[in-house]
C-alpha cells in the first residue's frame, strides 16, 4: 500500500478547548476508514485538516505528490444554474450520456428529480444529494464523505454502499467516512477511526468489528464505567445473534465474542413489555379501517388497514415523499381520512419525535437544569426509577452541560433534550419521525437501550436499517399509494423496491415508442384491468379486517382455534401482495401510454 494522506503530530485548539492533541495517523492506498465519535469531539475537523480545508496549529499534513481528493462536507456546496450542470458541468451531453459512471450516479441519487429544475428551487434535503452526486461523478485518488447518507432513503443508502464498493480495484482508492448509519459503515468500511479526547483510535474491521473491540479495550484498561459497558454488550449481543444487517468483513474471533456475551440476555424482554403495554393502554390502541388520505385532489394513501396492538413495535419503510408522513399524521390525529375511519382508543397518549425540535420552541434562553425542574421527578426504566438528570445522563447528556443555555446546545444536545421530554410526559405510544439525524453512534445506543425497556407502543420511521432491525419486531411498507406487511423486513422490501423501480425504468426506456403503440382497445382493456384490481384488493381488505375481527373476538385460550386464523390471515395477506404488484404493474402501463 503506499501513503496518501498523513498527519504528524497534529495539534488544534478553539479558545475554550483542545481538539486534537499531538496526533499522528495515515490514510494509504486500500483503506476504507469509518470515522466515529461523539458529537463535539473532533470529527468534522479532523476531515477539514486532512482535506486541506484547516490549517492546524501545529504538526504538519503530509500528501503525495498529485494526489486528488474529493470532499463531501456538510456545507452543500454546489454550482451552477440547474441540477444537470451542477453534476455534469460543462461537459457537452454526448460526452456525459456516454459516461457509464455518470448514468449510474444520476440513476442512483437523483431518480425522480428533473435534471433541469433550478439549484435554487431545490430543497436542503435534494441540495445535499446534487452535492453527493456531483462529487461522485469524478475522478479521485481519496474521497472524504461527512455524512453522506443524510436525506437518503433505504435504497440511496444501498446504493451509495455498492457504489463505493465497486468503485476502485482492491487495493485501490481510499474512502474515509464519517457516518452515524451503523448499517452503512459495515458495507463500506473495513477499518474504523475512533475520536475521542483529544485523539483517534484505529480499529480493524467494520462498526461490528469495532463494537467488539471497543469493548475488550474498555474491560482490560477498566477505563468505561460499568454502564457503558453494559450498553456495549448489549449491541454486541444483538449483532453477535444474526442481525441481518451484518456482513462478513468483522475480523475478530467468533469464539472471543460468544464469550463475552454468554450470558447476556436478549436485548428486550417481549413478554414482559407487552404486558406491561397492555396494562397502560388497554387492548385499543389505533385502528386504521380501510383508511384513505390525501391532500386536495392529489391521493396519497388508499384503503389501509392496521389495527396497532398494545406493545407493537414496527418500523415503517418507504421511499422518500411515499406517504409515511401522511400515515403518521393519520395515526397522532394531525389529519382525517377522506375516506373510512381511524379510531383512537380511551387511554392512549400519543407523542411525536419530529426533526422540527416543537418540544424546545421557547425555551432557547432557560438552562437545561431549570427546564428539567420543571419536569416530574421521576421517570421509571424498567425496574430502575431515575430522576430527569439522571435519565438525561443515560442518554449521553455530561452533567457539564446542564448549566448551558438551550439555544446554545448543538443539534445533536438538543435533541437528546427533545428525547427526554417526550419520555418525562410519558406517552403510552411513541412516534419517532427519523430519529437518528444530529445523533452520533454512541447516543443512537443510548437510544436503544432507554427503548428496549420503555413498555409502550412503538412506531419509527427511518431511513436507518440497522436503528429498524434493532428496536422493532416487525416492518410495514408505504408503496404505491399502500400500506403492507413486510415477513421478510427490510430485506423483502428492497426487493420489493426494486420490482418497481424495474417496472419503472424498463417503461420509461420503452415510453416513446411502446406507448405511442398503445392502441384504443388495448387502453381500454388496460383500463378495464385495472379497475377489475382495485375491486379485488378492496375485497381483499375487506377479508383481512373479518379475519382480524375474528381474531379479537375469538376464545384467547383456544390455541389451535386461533394458528387456524392466523393462517388464514397469512393467506389473505399473501394474495393481498400478489394484487398490489399486479395493480402496480397495469397502473405503470397506464401511466406511460397516458
Amino acid at each position: 500500500m503506499a501513503h496518501l494522506v498523513g498527519a504528524e503530530r497534529i495539534r488544534l485548539e478553539y479558545p475554550t478547548r483542545v481538539v486534537l492533541d499531538e496526533l499522528s495517523l495515515g490514510i494509504e492506498t486500500g483503506d476504507r476508514i469509518g470515522v466515529v465519535g461523539r458529537n463535539g469531539e473532533g470529527k468534522s475537523t479532523l476531515f477539514g485538516i486532512l482535506g486541506g480545508t484547516i490549517a492546524p496549529d501545529d504538526g504538519r499534513v503530509t500528501r503525495r505528490g498529485g494526489v486528488t481528493i474529493g470532499m463531501l462536507d456538510q456545507r452543500d456546496a454546489v454550482s451552477g444554474e440547474t441540477v444537470l450542470a451542477a453534476v455534469v458541468g460543462a461537459r457537452a451531453e454526448h460526452e456525459w450520456a456516454g459516461d457509464r459512471r455518470i448514468r449510474d450516479v444520476m440513476t442512483g441519487l437523483l431518480d425522480g428529480l428533473d435534471p433541469l429544475t433550478p439549484l435554487d428551487d431545490l430543497s436542503g434535503g435534494q441540495r445535499r444529494r446534487v452535492a453527493l452526486a456531483a462529487l461522485l461523478v469524478g475522478d479521485w485518488d481519496v474521497l472524504m464523505l461527512d455524512e453522506p447518507t443524510n436525506h437518503l432513503d433505504l435504497e440511496g443508502v444501498r446504493w451509495l454502499a455498492a457504489h463505493l464498493q465497486a468503485r476502485w480495484a482492491t487495493g485501490q482508492g481510499a474512502l474515509v467516512v464519517v457516518s452515524h448509519d451503523r448499517w452503512f459503515l459495515d458495507a463500506v468500511c473495513t477499518a474504523m477511526w475512533e475520536v475521542h479526547d483529544r485523539t483517534v483510535d484505529a480499529f480493524e474491521g467494520g462498526y461490528a468489528a469495532y463494537v467488539l473491540q471497543r469493548l475488550e479495550r474498555d474491560r482490560q484498561a477498566n477505563a468505561m464505567e460499568s454502564r457503558r459497558q453494559n450498553l456495549l454488550r448489549k449491541e454486541l449481543a444483538w449483532l453477535r445473534r444474526g442481525a441481518p444487517a451484518r456482513t462478513s468483513k468483522p475480523k475478530f474471533r467468533l469464539d472471543a465474542a460468544s464469550e463475552l456475551i454468554g450470558n447476556e440476555p436478549d436485548p428486550r424482554d417481549g413478554v414482559q413489555l407487552q404486558r406491561m403495554a397492555t396494562a397502560r393502554l388497554g387492548k385499543d390502541v389505533v385502528d386504521l379501517l380501510d383508511a384513505s388520505a390525501g391532500y386536495g385532489d392529489a391521493p396519497v394513501l388508499q384503503h389501509v388497514e392496521w389495527r396497532i396492538a398494545p406493545g407493537e413495535r414496527t418500523g415503517i419503510l418507504g421511499r422518500n415523499g411515499a406517504g409515511k408522513s401522511t400515515l403518521l399524521a393519520l395515526i397522532d390525529g394531525a389529519l382525517q381520512p377522506s375516506a373510512g375511519r381511524v379510531k383512537h382508543g380511551k387511554t392512549v397518549h400519543i407523542r411525536r419525535l419530529t426533526q422540527q425540535l416543537e418540544e424546545l420552541a421557547g425555551m432557547e434562553d432557560e438552562r437545561v437544569r431549570d427546564v428539567l425542574a420543571t419536569m416530574r421527578t421521576a421517570y421509571r426504566v424498567g425496574t430502575t426509577e431515575l430522576s430527569p438528570s439522571q435519565l438525561l445522563e443515560r442518554l449521553g447528556f455530561p452533567s457539564a452541560q446542564l448549566s448551558s443555555r438551550v439555544g446554545e446546545l448543538s443539534g445533536g444536545w438538543r435533541r437528546r433534550l427533545q428525547f427526554l421530554l417526550i419520555l418525562l410526559d410519558e406517552p403510552n405510544v411513541l412516534i419517532l419521525d427519523e430519529p437518528t439525524n444530529d445523533l452520533d453512534t454512541d447516543m443512537l445506543t443510548a437510544m436503544e437501550d432507554v427503548l428496549d425497556s420503555w413498555p409502550g407502543t412503538l412506531i419509527v420511521v427511518s431511513h436507518d436499517r440497522y436503528l429498524i432491525e434493532r428496536v422493532t419486531d416487525q416492518q410495514y411498507a408505504v408503496v404505491g399509494g399502500r400500506f403492507r406487511h413486510l415477513p421478510g423486513g427490510v430485506d423483502e422490501y428492497l426487493r420489493l423496491s426494486d420490482a418497481v423501480a424495474g417496472e419503472s425504468g424498463q417503461s420509461a426506456v420503452a415510453s416513446a415508442t411502446a406507448a405511442s403503440r398503445l392502441g384504443g382497445a388495448e387502453r381500454r382493456m388496460l383500463e378495464k384491468e385495472v379497475a377489475s384490481l382495485d375491486r379485488r384488493l378492496a375485497r381483499a381488505a375487506d377479508g383481512i379486517r373479518a379475519e382480524h375481527d375474528a381474531l379479537a373476538s375469538h376464545d384467547q385460550a383456544d390455541y389451535p382455534g386461533l394458528e387456524t386464523i392466523a393462517a388464514r390471515l397469512r393467506t389473505r395477506e399473501a394474495e393481498q401482495a400478489a394484487l398490489e404488484a399486479a395493480w402496480l404493474a397495469a397502473a405503470e402501463r397506464l401511466e406511460q401510454a397516458g
